[in-house]
């Protein structure tokens, strides 16, 4: 029982009684009220049937008896008729003194009627009152003097009766209405909290995912969207378990290659000192990239744990490092795939070198893995990587362009999404992401531009460092 007063559908259930019950306070006093002025009328209109009857009986005088079964009849002490501007008394019985109210039936207002039968209802009883009003369409006034104790008594039965009544019906409106909102509200919110306890216990389990329980209207909309949540969360935590084993996986593999990494580059140092003229003019360009690989498996575990180191920025010669994007992609003048360059060959980029090549060389990359996939229809078409660079002022603009199929659909819509964004299958999407990373690093911009032909377009915007006041004073 109690858990019906703690419960939602039980407290709809009392509330529903009360408020009823406070409906019907509201009615039953003009109720109560029309059944006393109903109450006075019956006993003028039986003492004016008596006294019409009496009236035509002038100048006889009335029988004792048959005075006290007219008193009898309307419940009065005294019962008297005006007519033609007398009055005649037509039968008395134990004459009052004094009377306390008196009342007249013929125009009575609503509100006056409910106060006065408020007034008998709470302090009446043994009060002597003066009832009087007309005869019928007559100009005839009958008049009663009587106690309240009759009227109060039925005023008392017939508001114990309608209290009865009323709780009768405001238990089954609120029976009614305790049964419909359970079946629209109760049980499908209950449904919803139970579908929510057991996703909690085991997230991610597909099984435990809301289908849905019936619900219609906006209940309905909720289901679909805790549905929709449940979905994406248990696809977040996927990727938070695929980040994590693949941490773990990384680190692993990031112990062996540091090893592995090591004795290579003690091996490449030797190469400086072989005379082969070629070998001579490789070796640098392998040590470096071997260092760079070196410097990488230092810093990998970065992109897990927190955030990309800040950037060392210096002037960068731009030139220097696309030339060294195109030897790493091994993209030869003879080869499939053309590498353009639109640089300046003195423009320079206040940058990270190591980070700024990592941001052109993934996206690079990717380009160069997208058009060695792609096979147009017309056999003219050039497969070509296009970087463009100039400075505006204290921001360099970036562009690098191809020719390729273009990025798909979902790759657009999860651009730079680490596991999402990734444009060819099996593609991991992080080399986007960690080109954001670094170029947001450097308080700059990059951003995918459409463009009407074939292909996929990037621009990046990498502003040069604020000129401390100091160090401007200092050159100066």
């Amino acid at each position: 029982m109690p858990g019906l007063f703690r419960g939602l559908s039980g407290r709809l259930l009392w509330m529903t009684v009360v408020f009823v019950m406070l409906a019907e306070v509201l009615i039953f006093a003009p109720s109560v009220a029309g059944m006393r002025m109903n109450w006075l009328r019956d006993r003028l209109d039986t003492a004016a049937a008596a006294g019409i009857v009496i009236d035509g009986l002038q100048p006889s005088e009335l029988p004792r008896s048959v005075q006290d079964d007219t008193l009898l009849a309307t419940g009065a002490k005294v019962i008297a008729l005006r007519k033609d501007g007398t009055s005649r008394l037509l039968a008395a019985v134990d004459i009052p003194p004094q009377v306390d109210d008196q009342y007249d039936l013929a125009d009575v207002p609503l509100l006056v009627s409910i106060r006065d039968a408020m007034d008998t209802l709470v302090f009446g009883g043994g009060r002597i009152m003066r009832v009087f009003g007309p005869v019928g369409e007559s100009d005839m006034i009958i008049e009663l003097v009587m106690t309240d104790d009759a009227l109060r008594r039925d005023m008392l039965q017939y508001s114990r009766m309608m209290f009865t009544l009323s709780l009768v019906i405001s238990l089954i409106t609120a029976v009614l209405i305790f049964l419909a909102i359970n079946r629209m509200m109760i049980r499908p919110i209950r449904n919803l909290t139970r579908n929510m306890q057991l996703f909690s216990e085991r997230p991610e389990d597909p099984q435990r995912v809301f289908q849905g329980g019936g619900a219609k209207g906006e209940l309905a909309v909720t289901g679909r969207h805790l549905s929709a949540m449940q979905v994406e969360l248990q696809r977040t935590l996927k990727q938070q378990k695929n980040l994590a084993d693949l941490g773990l996986a990384v680190s692993k593999i990031n112990h062996d290659m540091r090893n592995i990494l090591a004795s290579a580059q003690l091996m490449s140092d030797r190469l400086v000192d072989v005379d082969d003229p070629m070998v001579r003019s490789f070796a640098p360009k392998l040590l470096r990239t071997i260092d760079r690989a070196v410097g990488y498996t230092s810093e990998v575990l970065s992109y897990g744990q927190a955030t990309e180191a800040a950037p060392r920025r210096r002037r960068v010669r731009f030139a220097e490092l696309c030339q060294d994007v195109r030897e790493i992609l091994a993209l030869d003048a003879d080869g499939d795939i053309e590498f353009v360059e639109q640089i300046a060959t003195d423009l320079e980029v206040d940058a990270d070198g190591e980070q700024l090549f990592r941001i052109i060389h993934n996206i690079c990359r990717n380009s160069a893995q997208a058009l060695a996939a792609f096979h147009p229809d017309d056999p003219a078409t050039v497969r070509r990587i296009t970087v463009m660079a100039h400075r505006i002022g204290s921001v360099v603009s970036i562009t690098i362009d191809d020719t390729g199929p273009g990025m798909p659909r979902k790759a657009r819509e999860n651009l730079f999404a680490a596991f999402r964004g990734s444009a060819r299958s099996g593609g991991t999407g992080l080399g986007l992401a960690i080109a954001r990373e670094l170029v947001l690093a450097h308080g700059g911009t990059i951003a995918l531009v459409e463009k009407p032909g074939p292909g996929t377009q990037f621009r990046i915007e990498i502003p040069d460092r604020p000129v401390e006041l100091e160090d401007y004073r200092a050159r100066a």
